[in-house]
């Protein structure tokens, strides 16, 4: 029999911690074949070049693509990556390409396979979020022909976008089989690895908001006056490399002597939800902060709009909203609670890449229509 061909696309550590469970599961499976576009932020040495961690979890078929160089205008990123993926596809000839989430490299995966006439798959469709990730993600959706999301609110926002019922799938978060399994590192492990001197700390991940750009070098401002005026320790992650990501890394570089932070480009992800697990808490706007940590019952401190109406604000005792300024994010600080606080989790229970192989067997989904149809309610 012959075998299916399933593209991965890949721009960022976040998304391909959320697809490396399903990806696990594909190579063991004799119907189908993989293969994996990495492009983005994992082809830059200024993020860590996490490429060569993909090299290391011993994936075939791995195709690398610099798609931008430092301070690349977003839409003219988009247009690399279509061009380098569309001349992959042309090769490859796959029977489905599986996109992931909001960001540039997602879009350009779901324009291509709909060009081609390539069925697309969606994981995590229709959230929301607060910046232009948002509108990227649900252009996303429009193109995509089977979507892959976690949980039944976003069935129903992609109901809303007109897409049919019966190619919605809910599978959960993804990442969440990883941080259920039992061969994460240790907390030693993770402290060795990357000689972090703290026992306690927080971890702080801060992105540019790039439909607030004219406010970022005020805002990242206050965000570091409050983590210094806290004396806390602090284990730094860089942003992703959106517009104004350097005004965020520059500032970060007036830490560098400051004997309370550690700074890392990247750091893979496996020791990353080790770290977290066992942080004070996280501090930023990253999405981990409001889904990720709260399987491990780890407070977190969102700061900003950037997720904002991803959760209910003061509906969950593990997170504290706070505005961009110096002394509310103190007292945010101030008020993280002293123990672990479990609450149940609202994106999975671990078994995303079970629920994705046991779609991917059923015949119908290979059958969809390539041409698309709104669906009105």
């Amino acid at each position: 029999m012959k075998k299916r061909k399933i593209v991965f696309l890949t721009g960022t550590r976040a998304d391909y911690g959320k697809i490396k469970s399903l990806m696990k599961r594909i190579i063991q499976d004799k119907e189908f074949e993989l293969y994996l576009f990495v492009t983005g932020m994992h082809m830059l040495s200024r993020y860590g070049s996490t490429w060569r961690e993909i090299e290391k979890d011993g994936f075939k078929n791995v195709y690398h693509f610099i798609n931008q160089s430092k301070n690349t205008p977003m839409d003219l990123a988009l247009s690399n990556t279509i061009g380098g993926l569309s001349n992959y596809i042309s090769e490859i000839e796959p029977d489905l390409i599986v996109v992931h989430g909001d960001r540039l490299e997602a879009l350009a995966g779901a324009i291509v396979g709909a060009f081609n006439n390539i069925r697309v798959a969606h994981i995590e469709g229709g959230e929301i979020s607060g910046t232009i990730d948002e509108s990227i993600r649900h252009a996303v959706t429009k193109f995509a022909h089977l979507h892959l999301v976690s949980n039944e609110e976003s069935k129903k926002r992609i109901i809303q976008l007109g897409e049919k019922t019966d190619h919605i799938f809910i599978i959960g978060s993804p990442d969440i089989d990883i941080m259920h399994s039992k061969s994460l590192p240790t907390i030693k492990e993770a402290r060795k690895r990357y000689d972090i001197p703290f026992e306690h700390y927080g971890i702080v991940m801060y992105h540019p908001v790039t439909t607030e750009i004219e406010k970022l070098s005020k805002n990242i401002e206050a965000f570091t006056n409050a983590l210094i005026e806290s004396n806390r320790n602090y284990i730094v992650i860089y942003p992703n490399n959106d517009l104004g990501s350097d005004t965020i890394i520059n500032q970060y570089e007036l830490l560098a002597n400051n004997d309370k932070f550690v700074i890392y480009p990247s750091i893979r992800f496996e020791y990353f939800l080790t770290l977290m697990k066992y942080a004070d808490f996280m501090i930023g706007n990253s999405s981990a902060g409001i889904r990720e940590s709260i399987v491990y019952g780890t407070p977190a401190i969102d700061v900003g709009n950037r997720q904002s109406g991803r959760y209910i604000k003061d509906a969950n005792p593990l997170i504290i909203h706070a505005a961009e300024c110096t002394d509310k994010l103190l007292h945010a600080i101030n008020k993280i609670p002293q123990h672990k606080v479990y609450v149940n989790s609202q994106f999975g229970n671990g078994d995303s890449a079970k629920k994705f192989m046991e779609i991917i067997k059923q015949s119908t989904i290979w059958n969809v229509d390539i041409q698309k149809k709104f669906s009105d309610l």
